[in-house]
């Protein structure tokens, strides 16, 4: 009774001393809410989120004096002091954050070279995130594949069943309509294209831009099918020290680490990282799932800030990777007569990259890019080997101009591709493109503004001149704010590919089976295309909802396919129609989204009409999470894909993944738990995906997964 009465005695002090901390957060300058904004206290790992009044309460806060960090992305973080108990506990504190002009900057910029806010462009952009990023680089921390296996109207095709090889496919079109740019810059063209997504490790990028649609007006032709830009982090003056360390199931693991600081005028960004993965078979079947890797990858950066006016950065990029697949007797060094078949990748990369702005003055800029890149690869297989090098650069000056009203963006560019093949001549390669482009974009009134562009491009082919003239690309966008919930953008434009032996189909027949490209007797690809979207936002309770609906089109005159181990121009054209629709709800800690794409791509070629091959007319992806800031995360995801017609005429059945995550978030340390496709959803156990024997297999379509349940846990130590 004694014990009872003294308990009874400390509970008014204790419940004293348990204090509730409420605040609306704003931006300073507009003065609107400022929904999803954090606060939190790192001692105590006590946080909350803004709900859709931009309000928030964090609760059982003990007495004593407290720094309270508030952020929210695209902002300044602002720390400020509290001491609890506060003299009027129900008092609501008004915090105000600064938007992070630089990042904001550099987000636009960075594929739209303008210097407006991200909404204000009539450009359809798409983004996927840090927050995203860092999610998806502990759940695969070796490439960027994941990336868009899960953005709508975007997917990933493996051409090779042994090396992984796989290439990016936007909107139904193969890979060589998109481009694929790293801080702007085309670095993966090519030959050096095959393997380029295997071999990009995410834990130094910031932000991933997409532009789905042509965007050949300013970054020339190539970008028929769309764009995709990879960001790298830059340094800011609070050092980032990251390492991460993970294994999988399938054989692999992986190391990284990232330095990061900024100091006067001064910064650096150092990123390295050792891949490894050893032969993994799940289906027993002989034969390679994952092939036999060793990498290793280091890119250091120096930025440099002159003064107000003139800032750059100068980086160097080094890939050396060893890609061994096919029968695991023969990796083992177990070949005899019946065990010989394999394919073994010997790669080596090595770029620099150089960017420098002078500020004219608070209107005006200009900006210079330039990046040299060298790219060898040794295709090694049974009998027959395939080797070849290729050097290529990129050079850009662009005059950037901005008022209130009107930004006009101008600028020459430069491609130079020079591929040799160091077996035989036969498919040597050349090509040099100038380039002129010029933009306007003019907001006419709040609600409208009108983005128009012009590009001439002037290509140089060798070994002959047949293809050597102009291409004139136009295009126009426009942005319709209809109010504070729905936004629209409307546009198209023209693109041309130049035809090339690289592509996606010479990468899954292997090159020594294709005969040289005949230049005299090809035309360039030409493309016309468009798409048109609307966005609706709202608030619903204490959380928001959105949708984003998009529809798209693209025409491609006689693409160029192969016939008889000969690349031709098709007698007709493709074209591929859909739409996307994006869906998005939160409350407080929890995200709901789903994404699907229906995309109807036909081949007319020769009078006849095709649904075009490994093209699923449907893809599905739900992703539900929950996170308590600072403490840990969780998730489920689901992706369905349709069945899809095969390159031999069969249809390939359709089929669900689904994934698991969890992570436990401490102060210096991150650890994960990641288990993907744990329903097994794989292409070996629906048939064989070779015929012939194994001693000289030919392989069917790739177009599901064949790795299987792949559990992968991870450690990232944040100094």
């Amino acid at each position: 009774m004694k014990k009872f009465i003294i308990i009874l005695f400390f509970i008014p002090d204790f419940l004293a001393a348990q204090n509730t901390f409420k605040a609306v957060i704003r931006d300073a300058k507009t003065g609107n809410n400022l929904v999803g904004a954090s606060a939190f206290i790192d001692s105590l790992r006590l946080g909350s989120s803004t709900n859709a009044k931009g309000e928030l309460t964090i609760t059982n806060i003990p007495n004593g004096k407290y720094g309270i960090v508030f952020s929210y992305t695209g902002y300044e973080k602002k720390k400020k002091d509290f001491s609890f108990p506060i003299a009027n506990p129900n008092k609501v504190f008004e915090i105000d954050l600064e938007q992070n002009a630089i990042e904001l900057g550099e987000v636009v910029v960075s594929i739209t070279r303008s210097s407006r806010s991200i909404k204000d462009i009539p450009t359809k952009v798409d983004v996927l995130a840090a927050e995203d990023l860092d999610e998806k680089g502990e759940m695969k921390p070796s490439d960027i594949k994941l990336l868009f296996n899960e953005t709508t109207g975007i997917t990933t095709q493996q051409t090779s069943a042994v090396s992984g090889a796989t290439n990016i496919r936007i909107h139904g079109l193969d890979g060589r309509y998109t481009q694929l740019l790293k801080d702007g810059m085309p670095l993966y063209e090519g030959f050096s294209g095959g393997l380029g997504i295997l071999q990009i490790a995410p834990i130094d990028l910031k932000q991933v831009e997409f532009v789905k649609g042509s965007a050949s007006t300013l970054y020339g032709g190539g970008a028929i099918a769309g764009l995709v830009n990879l960001i790298s982090k830059t340094p800011s003056e609070k050092k980032e020290l990251t390492f991460l360390l993970n294994g999988t199931s399938a054989k692999g693991f992986d190391g990284s680490g990232f330095y990061s600081q900024k100091w006067k005028k001064v910064g650096t960004t150092i990123f390295g990282s050792y891949n490894l993965n050893g032969p993994y078979d799940p289906a027993n079947i002989g034969l390679t799932a994952i092939p036999k890797i060793n990498r290793f990858t280091i890119n250091p950066k120096l930025f440099l800030l002159f003064n107000e006016e003139n800032s750059g950065w100068f980086g160097v990029n080094t890939t050396y990777e060893d890609r061994f697949g096919g029968d695991l007797k023969v990796i083992e060094g177990k070949a005899d007569a019946t065990h010989q078949f394999f394919e073994r990748n010997k790669t080596f990369r090595s770029s620099t990259q150089l960017s420098f702005t002078h500020k004219i003055n608070s209107e005006s800029s200009i900006h210079f890019k330039n990046s040299v890149g060298f790219f060898r690869r040794d295709i090694l297989r049974p009998n027959e080997n395939f080797r070849g090098q290729q050097i290529s650069s990129f050079s850009e000056i662009n005059y950037v101009y901005t008022k209130e009203k009107s930004e006009w963006i101008s600028g020459l560019n430069l491609w130079t591709t020079d591929f040799k093949s160091l077996d035989t001549s036969n498919l040597n390669y050349n090509l040099t493109t100038a380039g002129a482009f010029v933009q306007n974009t003019y907001k006419a009134t709040q609600w409208f503004t009108l983005e128009t562009g012009l590009r001439i491009d002037y290509n140089t082919p060798a070994p002959n001149d047949k293809l050597k003239g102009f291409f004139i690309l136009p295009k126009i966008n426009a942005l319709f704010k209809i109010n504070d919930h729905w936004t629209s953008r409307i546009g198209g434009g023209l693109g041309y590919k130049m035809p090339s032996p690289f592509n996606d189909v010479a990468e899954q027949e292997g090159y020594n089976s294709i005969k040289p490209v005949s230049l005299r007797n090809m035309q360039a690809e030409k493309s016309y295309g468009g798409n048109a979207d609307i966005i609706y936002k709202t608030e619903v309770g204490d959380g928001t909802f959105s949708v984003d609906q998009l529809f798209f089109y693209t025409y491609l005159n006689k693409p160029i396919v192969l016939q008889n181990y000969s690349f031709v121009n098709a007698n007709g054209f493709i074209d591929t129609k859909g739409a996307e629709t994006n869906l998005k709800f939160t409350l407080d800690e929890l995200n709901l989204y789903a994404g699907y794409t229906y995309t109807n791509t036909r081949q007319h070629f020769d009078g006849q009409n095709y649904w075009q091959p490994l093209t699923p007319k449907h893809l599905l992806y739900l992703d539900f999470a929950y996170e308590d800031e600072g403490n840990f995360r969780t998730g489920i995801e689901a992706d369905y894909t349709s069945r899809q017609r095969l390159s031999d005429g069969t249809t390939g059945r359709g089929y669900i993944v689904c994934s698991f995550l969890f992570e436990k978030f401490w102060k210096h340390l991150n650890v994960y738990f990641n288990a993907e496709n744990f329903t097994d959803r794989r292409q070996t156990r629906w048939g064989t995906i070779y015929t012939g024997s194994i001693t000289n297999p030919t392989f069917r379509d790739i177009y599901a997964p064949l790795d299987g349940i792949v559990l992968n846990a991870s450690v990232k130590i944040k100094l």
